[in-house]
C-alpha cells in the first residue's frame, strides 16, 4: 500500500486511501495554497471539503491550477445542516459543483442528521446520484439508528459514513456494523483537534517506529479499514501525514491504541447537536 492505493466502495467507485481534509482552512490563499501544495508536491489525489466550510471556491481554483485532470482527483463536499431544515438539499447540491467549478463530485455527503430531515435528505442524494453528479453518496456522523432509518426509505446503501474518531474515541461498535454493510468508516478529527498530537502514550509507541504521534495514529485507522482524511494547511504537516505507508503497527501495539479509548469527543455528538 502506498499514496495512490485505493479502496473500492460499495457502487465499484474507487476513493484514495488518504486525503487532505479541509475543515478550518480558511476561505483565499490559506485553503488555496495548501490543496495547490497537496495536490502538485505531496501527492494527494483525494481532497475533502464541505459547503460549511466555506472554501469551496478556493478548493475548486486550487485543483483547476494544479494541472491534474479532473478525473484524477476525488473531490469529497457535503450538504449543510440549514439546507435541510429549509428543504433546500437539492439547489445546495448545485450551488457546491458552482462554487467548486467542477460538473459533478466524486463523494456527497449528508454533513449531519438532522432531525427529521435526514431521510428525506437521503433521498435526494439518491435522485443525485442516479443522476451521475455524484459518483458516490453517503452520510456524516450517522450513528447506527440513524443508518437504520434511512435503509428503510431507501435501497441505496451509504458509500461512506465519516465521523469522529481517534484513540480516544476508537468507535468500535459503530465502525464494525459500517463495514459489515459494505459502508467504508471515514475518520475525520483523527488527532482529536491536535489534543492526541502530544499524548505521551502515543509517543511511546510511534518512537518505537521512529514515527509522530500523527503517523501513528493515521497507520492505525488504516490498519483498520479506514480511509484517512487529515486536515492540515501547514507543509511540513501535510507531507509527513503521506509517510504512513514504510511500516506496520504490530498487534499488540495496535491493542495498546486501543486501551487509550475514553469515548472522549473532541467535537459535537450526533445525537445533541444542535446547529
Amino acid at each position: 500500500m502506498d499514496l495512490s492505493s485505493k479502496i473500492k466502495l460499495n457502487n465499484g467507485v474507487e476513493i484514495p486511501v488518504l486525503g487532505l481534509g479541509t475543515y478550518q482552512s480558511e476561505e483565499g490563499e490559506v485553503a488555496y495554497n495548501a490543496v495547490k501544495f497537496a495536490i502538485e508536491e505531496a501527492g494527494y489525489t483525494h481532497i475533502d471539503t464541505a459547503a460549511a466550510y466555506h472554501n469551496e471556491r478556493s478548493i475548486g481554483r486550487a485543483i483547476k491550477d494544479s494541472g491534474i485532470k479532473r478525473e484524477d482527483i476525488f473531490i469529497t463536499t457535503k450538504l449543510w445542516n440549514e439546507e435541510q431544515r429549509k428543504d433546500n438539499q437539492y439547489q445546495a447540491f448545485g450551488e457546491s459543483l458552482e462554487r467548486l467549478g467542477v460538473d459533478y463530485v466524486d463523494l456527497y455527503l449528508i454533513h449531519w442528521p438532522v432531525k427529521e430531515k435526514y431521510a428525506d435528505s437521503w433521498k435526494i442524494l439518491e435522485k443525485i446520484y442516479k443522476e451521475g453528479r455524484a459518483r458516490a453518496v453517503g452520510v456524516s456522523n450517522f450513528n447506527i439508528r440513524h443508518l437504520e432509518d434511512i435503509a428503510k426509505v431507501s435501497d441505496l446503501m451509504p458509500a461512506v459514513n465519516q465521523c469522529e474518531c481517534h484513540p480516544w474515541l476508537t468507535q468500535v461498535e459503530l465502525a464494525d456494523y459500517t463495514q459489515k454493510k459494505g459502508i467504508i468508516f471515514e475518520p475525520w478529527s483523527p488527532f482529536g483537534v491536535g489534543q492526541l498530537l502530544s499524548d505521551d502514550n502515543l509517543k511511546a509507541i510511534a518512537a518505537k517506529y521512529n514515527k509522530s504521534n500523527a503517523q501513528l495514529i493515521l497507520k492505525w485507522g488504516l490498519q483498520r479499514g479506514f480511509i484517512n482524511i487529515p486536515k492540515s494547511s501547514n507543509e511540513a504537516r501535510i507531507k509527513e501525514n503521506t509517510q504512513i505507508f514504510d511500516f506496520t503497527v504490530t498487534d499488540d501495539d495496535m491493542a495498546e491504541i486501543f486501551k487509550l479509548n475514553m469515548n472522549k469527543r473532541t467535537g459535537a455528538d450526533p445525537e445533541t447537536f444542535t446547529f
